[in-house]
């Protein structure tokens, strides 16, 4: 009997099985920078890796974390654009809590049916993030990869999430919308997952009885009765 749903974060609740990384090359594209892919997926990560490094986080919302990520790759690949960071902050910043407005009710709903958490590979200041936009109370726990001191795919993290709501592995469910990360992670503890595939063209489901969703929504339709 399935009794807990963890979600995870950035590319999950937030956009339909988009991760970060294929969300903002659109924006910043569509905010005037010319740099190839690889280039920007360089300088990308270089800023998401190294965040909690350069800055620190503890407390920050949604809107000054991504300023910060934000800023970090501006200024590697646009250092004479002042006005590139903001333009990208605030079309990806509204989209993200467009994404939320829209998934909260499916979240109340399924929050009167099983307990609910989030296992994300973040900075460290996701409950606060998830504080100011009103959804920490969502949720009985936030693992936070840079709080739990590991990451997915790496069994503790899952673990430790259920481990903090109380429910045996194997009646948790993760819904992640990397194969890798989210479902191969889950796969190894014996957790039942559901893909968020998104729009993914040629997409297939990651195993046998595994739900792929094509948006979050889907998810509801997708759980036992």
């Amino acid at each position: 009997m399935l009794k807990a749903v963890l979600f995870d974060y950035g590319g999950t609740l937030d956009s339909d099985g988009i991760p970060w990384l294929d969300r903002f090359y659109p924006i910043y594209q569509g905010a005037g920078l010319r740099a190839s892919w690889e280039d920007f997926r360089t300088a990308f990560y270089d800023s998401d890796d190294r965040l909690p490094e350069r800055f620190r986080l503890d407390g920050l919302d949604l809107e000054r974390t991504v300023q910060r990520q934000v800023g970090c790759v501006a200024q590697r690949l646009a250092p004479g654009r002042a006005d590139l960071p903001q333009a990208v902050v605030r079309r990806f910043v509204d989209s993200s809590r467009e994404q939320l407005r829209r998934n909260r009710p499916l979240l109340e709903r399924l929050r009167r049916r099983f307990l609910l958490g989030i296992v994300s590979n973040f900075y460290g200041n996701l409950e606060a993030i998830l504080e100011a936009e009103g959804w920490l109370e969502l949720f009985g726990v936030v693992a936070d990869s840079a709080r739990v001191g590991c990451a997915k795919p790496d069994r503790e993290i899952f673990a430790y999430a259920a481990r903090k709501l109380g429910t045996p592995l194997e009646e948790t469910l993760m819904v992640g919308d990397s194969l890798e990360r989210d479902m191969r992670g889950a796969e190894a503890v014996g957790m039942p997952h559901a893909w968020l595939a998104g729009g993914r063209a040629h997409a297939r489901p990651c195993c046998p009885g595994t739900p792929m969703l094509r948006t979050l929504l889907d998810l509801e339709a997708a759980l036992p009765p």
